[in-house]
């Protein structure tokens, strides 16, 4: 695919009689950059360049179009075919135990996870796929939208992926996104134990044709099931997983929780330091103080 992209490129950058250097010019990046594309040689193109190609040399969004599937190429081919898969998915349940899952993720946070991969080659190889993750997101809001249940490990909220600022904004992106009628949010916490899941992710695709895959994946790894057994059994351990689970309200008291205790900021006082305060302030505006039940204790006056 990255050779076709180079192809598509050279062929346009001839028509439109430009040089590479010219090329290179209009879409502010060298001219060797420009060689490497077209020869697919060296880093692939972030979609920010595909947008500047595709404009200078008026490709219609032809550039824009192929730039996914020469992203994908960096990936396994069973991580390819999953992705392809979710794109056209009618449902989607998945468990995550360790970060928010891909669909669900802030900027920052997806920044912050990506950052963590051992292989990354640089800065743009890392804004690049935030940049596709962000992109996959919209189909959350189109007209073909999937439904979307998530169940999400304990440890997915108390790992501070990014510090606590992106953590906070993080985990009001679930609370948002749980707002919405297609997405459901459940929170499968610790004192539940151990589970048939445990060790990585799992994903459950419901496709337009009545079909369903399964998909397992752990930080280096992944399996793509198609047979339909197995495929049933994988159902078995999600339906276990979201029956152990906290009940979808609960869940996001549970989410909230953590953004006022774990993740409150340095200048955002806690429940406790704000009950404390408001009972301060109506100790003041009472002209007396309050018993731990609330019943007011007059000041003592001597008699006259």
């Amino acid at each position: 695919m990255a050779a076709l992209f180079g192809a598509r490129v050279r062929r346009l950058r001839t028509a439109a009689g430009m040089t590479q250097a010219e090329l290179g010019e209009r879409t502010h990046v060298v001219s060797t950059r420009i060689t490497q594309i077209e020869r697919a040689s060296g880093a692939k193109p972030t979609l920010e360049l595909a947008r500047a190609l595709d404009a200078a040399l008026g490709a219609d969004d032809l550039l824009v179009e192929l730039w996914p599937y020469v992203y994908r190429e960096a990936f396994p081919d069973w991580s390819r075919k999953f992705m392809e898969l979710s794109e056209r998915a009618v449902a989607v349940r998945q468990y995550a135990a360790h970060v928010v899952p891909g669909l669900l993720q802030t900027e920052d946070y997806a920044r912050g996870v990506l950052s963590l991969d051992a292989l990354l080659e640089g800065e743009e190889q890392l804004e690049e796929r935030v940049s596709a993750r962000m992109g996959r997101q919209d189909r959350l809001s189109s007209v073909d939208r999937p439904e979307l249940w998530v169940v999400l490990d304990e440890a997915v909220l108390r790992r501070p992926i990014g510090g606590h600022a992106v953590m906070r904004k993080q985990l009001g992106r679930l609370l948002d996104a749980a707002v919405e009628r297609h997405i459901t949010v459940q929170i499968l916490p610790f004192d539940q134990g151990g589970h048939e899941a445990m060790g990585g992710s799992l994903s459950l695709l419901a496709l337009p044709d009545g079909s369903e895959v399964a998909y397992t994946e752990g930080s280096d790894y992944g399996q793509l099931i198609e047979e339909p057994v197995n495929v049933s059994r994988y159902k078995v351990i999600y339906d276990r997983l979201r029956a152990a689970a906290l009940p979808p309200l609960m869940s996001l008291d549970m989410i909230r929780s953590a953004m006022e205790g774990d993740y409150r900021g340095s200048n955002l006082p806690s429940r406790t330091d704000r009950r404390r305060v408001a009972q301060e302030q109506l100790q003041q505006s009472s002209g007396g103080r309050l018993r731990g039940g609330g019943r007011r204790i007059r000041p003592h006056r001597p008699r006259p």
